[in-house]
């Protein structure tokens, strides 16, 4: 799995001009699904993000959690993340989970965020989006979870 993950003050999707999802601060992860992940790759994604320390302390250091810091989290399914652009003009993206499989490994992901007590929004798997967010900081950072083991 692939994640782009921003640290937000607010975040916002919708589906044809209908709000489907919105957070206040918190995190909006935009996450892609590889053919080969598995639900292991779900569950490790999901602790490193409600574990990852980058929001700021009284001091102003990068040292609290969102599970800490008790913000909320927007997931959005992007299987553009698993675009492949190096032949050619048109992105591959054959890579990328099957929608069935994308979809269930999604699920997973946000089960596990909700188990841990983050309040989670969420966008319409496999529709057309318009996703708003106000990065703070910016903090932008990009997760994998083959990278993760």
């Amino acid at each position: 799995m692939r994640a782009v993950v921003q640290r937000v003050s607010r975040a916002q999707v919708t589906v044809a001009g209908q709000l489907i999802g919105q957070i206040g601060p918190g995190l909006l992860v935009l996450l892609g699904v590889h053919r080969d992940d598995q639900e292991q790759d779900a569950a490790a994604l999901a602790d490193k993000l409600t574990n990852l320390r980058i929001f700021e302390d009284k001091a102003g250091v990068m040292n609290l959690s969102l599970l800490e810091n008790g913000g909320a989290m927007l997931v959005v399914s992007q299987f553009t993340l698993f675009g492949d652009c190096r032949k050619g003009r048109r992105p591959s993206y054959s890579t990328a989970a099957p929608p069935e499989m994308a979809n269930r490994l999604y699920e997973i992901f946000t089960d596990k965020v909700r188990q841990q007590g983050i309040t989670v929004a969420t966008g319409q798997f496999q529709a057309t989006m318009e996703v708003e967010l106000v990065n703070a900081g910016p903090v932008t950072l990009l997760l994998d979870s083959t990278r993760l083991f």
